[in-house]
């Protein structure tokens, strides 16, 4: 709602608190399953729970968490301190009523043009409005599924290096941060990486990256033609069959003749962070005392559910640390009884570009407490949190809220997290072959060798 004009105030109504709807930065990807693992643990694809972000959804890019609140007793209005400066605007929303005479007018757009006008003007990609029908399109996302491509975007800049921004440019260019597993994107070849420079033979320069993605979505079985611009190739098309994206989030194999426990999580649902906890458990169990969690490619979901993932390893203390506009800090503590706690329990941890928000929550707690080796690239560098709020009558917003840090106060955002031993997958190689895996596995197997005791020459 917009200020009162002080033109036309009116004396206010009394308002008792009432409860409001409250997301805070979520980006859970629906995904297809290219095909079973050899031991496949875990529940049919999952539902969301009152959140979007899927890939390509929303407008969100990377966000995790949600967050319930009351709206506050207020009067609305413009604050006496601000009468000058709300001057013009309201000088402009007459003039534009009272005067326009080129038809009717529609208030409702104006409100809501005024509102979008307000949170664009932040300057931050992360932060967006969303129309009434938006907003409803949002919350039907939420079931899980979406017609789409299936790939996770994000913003560069010319130098290809993380960047907010907000309008694409020479300087603001569309990125394939991960395509999904089993996803349209992957199966026609897109990487992590790839800039898309036109949709259907249309510059997606001067869109927002919400109208990017908007451009890019559409109806199961319809084709879309994108122009990418890949390093090291001249630039090229690829055309991808659009598909309904379905949401899963936890994938278990037993590698290493059992003696491994492979677990990898594809998103950050409450769901998923409960499945991820039962096929842990399992694991351990199981009497398996090496454990692989792979976040390769995952863009992030809830902070809740990020919290209950790291919280598994790591026994008390900080999990993250929260940062408000005041610039206090506040800790999220781990929670109780984490089933693999135990130091005993050996952890390594996968990571790249595509890890980002929720994913380098759990990677920067881990590596803080030193509860896991981190293998493979740089993460994609993602420190802020978003919130929902819907607007009574004219949609809802998505505004940046907190900045979140590691154990250690950290900032990640635009620098990532740097993985304790750094494997890059060189380009061309093989379906099938995994150099982070096998990294990983060949450190759990040294690991292995320097316990063991040697017998003494007589």
């Amino acid at each position: 709602m917009l200020p009162i004009d002080p033109e036309h105030a009116t004396e206010p109504e009394s308002e008792t608190p009432e409860p409001i709807r409250r997301v805070a930065h979520v980006t859970i990807p629906p995904v297809i399953l290219a095909g079973p693992p050899s031991r496949t643990r875990g529940g049919p694809a999952l539902a969301i729970a009152i959140v979007l972000v899927a890939v390509l959804g929303a407008g969100a890019l990377f966000m995790a968490g949600y967050q319930l609140g009351v709206r506050t007793t207020a009067e609305p209005g413009t604050p006496a301190t601000l009468d000058e400066e709300f001057k013009p605007f309201w000088d402009a929303w007459n003039a534009v009523t009272k005067r326009y005479a080129g038809g009717p007018i529609d208030e409702q757009k104006l409100i809501e043009g005024a509102i979008r006008g307000l949170v664009e003007a932040v300057g931050d990609p992360y932060s967006s409005y969303l129309s009434a029908d938006e907003f409803r399109q949002t919350l039907q996302d939420v079931s899980g599924e979406f017609e789409g491509i299936g790939a996770e975007i994000g913003t560069v800049d010319a130098a290809r290096k993380t960047v907010d921004c907000s309008e694409f440019g020479p300087d603001c260019r569309l990125v394939i941060v991960a395509p999904l597993e089993g996803s349209p994107a992957q199966k026609a070849g897109l990487k992590p990486g790839d800039i898309v420079d036109a949709v259907d033979g249309k510059s997606i320069d001067g869109l927002s990256p919400d109208q990017a993605r908007d451009r890019i979505r559409g109806k199961k079985g319809t084709e879309i033609v994108l122009s990418i611009d890949r390093e090291g190739t001249a630039p090229f098309d690829v055309t991808v069959t659009r598909d309904v994206i379905v949401t899963r989030e936890v994938i278990a194999e037993d590698l290493a003749d059992g003696t491994v426990g492979y677990i990898r999580l594809t998103g950050f649902s409450e769901h998923g962070a409960d499945q991820f906890t039962a096929a842990l458990k399992e694991d351990v169990d199981a009497g398996r005392t090496k454990i692989i969690v792979d976040l390769r490619g995952n863009p992030g979901g809830f902070i809740t559910a990020a919290r209950e993932v790291a919280s598994q390893f790591i026994g008390s203390g900080p999990v993250f640390w929260q940062e408000d506009a005041d610039g206090e800090q506040t800790p999220t503590d781990a929670v109780e009884d984490g089933v693999a706690t135990d130091e005993a329990i050996q952890v390594v941890l996968l990571i790249d570009r595509g890890s980002a928000s929720a994913s380098e929550i759990v990677a920067g707690a881990l590596q803080d407490t030193e509860r896991a080796t981190l293998v493979g690239e740089t993460t994609f560098g993602k420190g802020t949190v978003q919130q929902w709020e819907e607007l009574d009558g004219a949609g809802g917003i998505k505004l940046t809220i907190a900045k979140w840090l590691t154990p250690n106060k950290r900032w990640v955002h635009h620098v990532g997290i740097t993985p304790d031993v750094a494997v890059t997958v060189p380009d061309g190689t093989p379906v099938g072959e995994d150099p982070v895996l096998e990294k990983a596995l060949e450190i759990l197997a040294e690991s292995v060798a320097a316990t063991v005791v040697m017998p003494r020459a007589a």
